[in-house]
C-alpha cells in the first residue's frame, strides 16, 4: 500500500524518540519527569461544580463554533487582557491550539501563490504541528533559526524577497517554546508590516501568554488593533491547557478576521470535532476567572527563582522571561539526556527533537529542554541533580 510521499521524511514525534533513547536503560535514581509541558498545578476546583451542573449537555450534539456563553467569555477576556474588541463572529472555539493551528492552515493557505509553490515559515526550533500543517497542504516549510543571535525569535525579514513573496503563513510562538522568548511590541509591528508588504498571514501561537516572570507579554491582537492592521492577516491562538492547568480539557480558541474565521468554521463543519457542551461550560467559567491564573503564576514564579538559585552563574544559563521551559546549553543534547537519565533518573528532552536539520546544522542539537511543571520541591531536586551531573 502506498503512503503520501510528503510525510515520508517526517521524523518520529519527540516523545517516542525520547522513549527509544532512554527506556532501554534503568534510571540512575528516583525518576523525575521534566520533559513534557504538561501543567501539574491543581485544576481550579470550582470547575468541578460547573461540570456537574452541565452534564445534561452530553446528550446533545455540541455547537460547532462555540456556545454563545463561551464566545462571550472569550471576548470579555480578550478585552480585559489586551484591550481589544473581538465580536463572536471573529472567534471560534477549538479542541486545543494544536487542532486549531493545523486546521487553520488547511482552511486558509492557498494551493498556489502568484502561480508559485507556497511557503510556510516556522521558527527553528518549534512546536511540531507547524511543520505537519505545512506538509499537509503541500507547502514548502522553511525553518528559520531562532537562536541567541536573533533573541530566540526568527528573523523572517532577513529572508530573500523572492522567498517572502511566496509565503502564505508565518508561525510565531510567543512566549516561545522552548526558549521562553517574548515578542515585544516592536517585533509584532515589524512582522505585521512584513506580512502586509509580502501578503501573508501571521499565526500567533500564544498558549503560554499567562505564564510570565515580571510582566505580561504583549499580544499580536493588541498591536494589530493599535496600528490598524488588516484583521484578515492575523490569527491568534490561545488555550486553557497552560493558563488554567487543564491540558486534558482540550479547549482553546482562535481569534481573527471575520472571513478567516468563517472559512475555518466552514471546514470544521465538515471535518471537525466540536467541544462537548459541558466542556464548553467549564471553559467559559475558566476564561471568566483570573484568581486561579494568578495563583498558578505565582507557583511558576517561585520555580523561576529556584532555577535562578540552582543554575545561576552557569555559563549559558538564561532566565526565561515567560513560559515554563528552560533551554540549557550542553555539548550534545541526546548524550546529555541519556547521561542524566542513567546517572540521576532526571528525564529531559534533547533540543534537537524540537528542531529540524537545515544543511548540517540543527539549532537544538546542543541544548536540552527542561519543563518546570512539577511542584517546587521536585523541581529543586531535579535541577540540583541536573546541575551536579551535567555541570559539575
Amino acid at each position: 500500500m502506498d503512503y503520501p510521499e510528503r510525510f515520508a521524511h517526517l521524523p518520529d514525534y519527540a516523545f517516542p524518540r525520547l522513549r527509544a533513547l532512554l527506556d532501554a536503560h534503568p534510571p540512575g535514581g528516583p525518576p523525575v519527569a521534566m520533559t513534557i509541558g504538561e501543567p501539574r498545578h491543581p485544576m481550579p476546583p470550582f470547575l468541578v461544580e460547573v461540570l456537574n451542573g452541565a452534564l445534561e449537555g452530553f446528550a446533545r450534539y455540541p455547537n460547532n463554533d462555540g456556545t454563545a456563553e463561551l464566545l462571550q467569555a472569550i471576548s470579555t477576556w480578550l478585552a480585559r487582557r489586551y484591550g481589544v474588541t473581538m465580536p463572536p463572529e471573529r472567534l471560534m472555539a477549538l479542541n486545543g491550539t494544536r487542532e486549531g493551528l493545523f486546521n487553520a492552515a488547511l482552511a486558509l493557505a492557498p494551493e498556489r501563490k502568484r502561480g508559485q509553490h507556497p511557503v510556510i515559515l516556522t521558527p527553528n526550533p518549534f512546536y511540531q504541528v507547524y511543520a505537519v500543517a505545512a506538509l499537509a497542504i503541500g507547502a514548502e516549510p522553511i525553518y528559520v533559526p531562532a537562536t541567541a543571535a536573533t533573541g530566540h525569535l526568527p528573523d523572517y525579514a532577513a529572508l530573500p524577497a523572492e522567498v517572502l513573496d511566496r509565503v502564505v503563513i508565518a508561525f510565531l510562538c510567543s512566549p516561545a517554546n522552548p526558549q521562553g522568548a517574548v515578542a515585544d511590541r516592536g517585533y509584532w509591528r515589524n512582522l505585521l508590516a512584513l506580512a502586509e508588504k509580502h501578503d501573508f498571514r501571521v499565526f500567533a501561537d500564544e498558549c503560554y501568554s499567562e505564564i510570565w516572570r515580571d510582566r505580561p507579554p504583549t499580544g499580536i491582537l493588541e498591536v494589530a488593533q493599535d496600528i490598524g492592521a488588516d484583521p484578515e492577516r492575523v490569527l491568534a491562538f490561545h488555550s486553557l491547557s497552560k493558563r488554567s492547568n487543564m491540558p486534558g480539557l482540550r479547549s482553546g480558541f482562535v481569534a481573527g478576521g471575520a472571513e478567516s474565521i468563517r472559512r475555518i468554521r466552514q471546514l470544521r463543519a465538515y471535518a471537525g470535532a466540536p467541544l462537548p457542551e459541558p466542556l464548553q461550560a467549564v471553559a467559559a467559567a475558566a476564561w471568566a476567572d483570573e484568581a486561579h491564573v494568578e495563583a498558578s503564576r505565582s507557583l511558576y514564579q517561585e520555580k523561576y527563582a529556584i532555577a535562578d538559585e540552582v543554575l545561576g552563574g552557569l555559563d549559558g544559563y538564561t532566565a526565561p522571561p515567560a513560559g515554563f521551559f528552560l533551554w540549557l546549553p550542553v555539548a550534545d543534547g541526546e548524550a546529555a539526556a541519556l547521561k542524566l537519565w542513567r546517572e540521576t533518573g532526571v528525564r529531559v528532552l534533547p533540543g534537537a527533537y524540537l528542531a529540524r536539520d537545515v544543511g548540517d546544522s540543527n539549532p537544538g542539537r546542543d541544548f536540552i529542554r527542561v519543563a518546570l511543571v512539577a511542584p517546587a520541591d521536585e523541581t529543586r531536586d531535579g535541577l540540583t541533580r541536573l546541575r551536579a551531573c551535567l555541570y559539575p
